[in-house]
């Protein structure tokens, strides 16, 4: 089984890493017994967040159970020093002494990663847990390549988290050569695009045929969590029916899907574009309005849309946002029918 050392952390894990994302929307006994089977297989590292609800805790319950080591990744969204806290709170909720990696979460805008990064910011937060010992090495998250180009020549980081899949590759060529020459550790989120993309097989055969990364899919059920780790067991690069897959898809969504860069931003409605186009697979991934309370938020507010197409010239990857958010606002009111 392939092996990667994410950079000067000197963590060597299996090439596969896992997700906790979905298992929010299961029960507790589901949720605990995918992440003992995806122990249980191979898996070595696990990612989690507190902003994933139950996650942590339920990952802290299965791993009570069982008595493989794992490498935990977590993060928080707090942007102050008080991010401290949140460290104690997960090293609770996880049932350990001490997290290997602990993320500044989706730091994507630049106001925002100057206040992490400035005094009294979380990065403050994390070093100071880091010399008292919660945790051992410091990371940042973005759907951003822009910051994350930033954080790299800034070389404060010991590993990134970076959106990398066949619809989103930009990472790398803009993010994989830096991270690699200044030896900083790459794990790869939304390898599905938020689960944009069904095919397991090519999707994971991309990611995994990219050297230095480690893709951190998700998994509700035991037998996806096996689906995937039997792609990543066999080893297998990408064949023709594979490259075909992929170019199909491309064609599908290439003036459908939303990259998350922001570049639209601002909205004169206060819009948030990114979720909103995203809505279906926020949806898929999170919970309806019922289960999570901002998902209502977003789609409410998406009706303020006055199709003023300010917008459209921002988007480098030329989408027809305002149709786009009509389309997903109609899926979004058949849901309550």
């Amino acid at each position: 089984m392939q092996k990667e050392r994410l950079g000067r952390t000197n963590l060597t894990v299996k090439k596969l890493g896992w997700g906790s994302i979905p298992i929010q929307r299961v029960s507790e006994e589901q949720a605990v017994s995918v992440v003992q089977a995806a122990v249980e297989m191979g898996v070595d590292l696990i990612d989690t967040a507190r902003a994933y609800t139950t996650s942590e805790r339920r990952i802290g319950l299965a791993l009570s159970r069982i008595c493989r080591p794992v490498i935990l990744s977590t993060k928080s969204a707090n942007r102050t020093e008080k991010i401290y806290d949140d460290v104690q709170e997960s090293l609770r909720q996880l049932r350990v002494k001490k997290i290997q990696i602990y993320h500044l979460h989706n730091v994507s805008k630049a106001e925002d990663y100057e206040r992490v990064m400035g005094p009294g910011g979380a990065y403050e937060g994390l070093k100071k847990a880091r010399a008292e010992g919660l945790i051992d090495h410091i990371g940042l998250t973005s759907h951003s390549l822009d910051i994350l180009e930033k954080a790299l020549q800034e070389d404060r980081f010991e590993v990134i988290m970076a959106c990398y899949s066949f619809l989103e590759p930009d990472a790398a060529r803009r993010i994989f050569p830096v991270a690699r020459a200044k030896d900083i550790g790459v794990l790869a989120m939304k390898p599905f695009s938020g689960g944009v993309i069904e095919d397991a097989g090519p999707a994971l055969k991309y990611v995994l045929s990219t050297p230095d990364v480690v893709p951190i899919p998700g998994s509700e059920t035991v037998e996806k969590a096996r689906e995937n780790w039997k792609i990543y067991d066999e080893g297998q690069p990408l064949s023709e029916a594979d490259q075909a897959c992929i170019q199909q898809v491309r064609q599908q969504f290439d003036q459908q899907f939303c990259r998350r860069c922001d570049y639209c931003q601002p909205c004169s409605q206060g819009i948030n574009i990114q979720l909103m186009m995203g809505i279906k697979s926020v949806i898929r991934r999170f919970g309806g309005p019922d289960e999570i309370a901002w998902v209502k938020a977003v789609a409410e507010k998406a009706r303020e849309c006055t199709e003023c197409e300010d917008c459209l010239p921002r988007c480098p990857y030329r989408l027809p946002i305002p149709e786009l958010i009509k389309k997903n606002l109609e899926w979004y009111d058949s849901l309550k029918k």
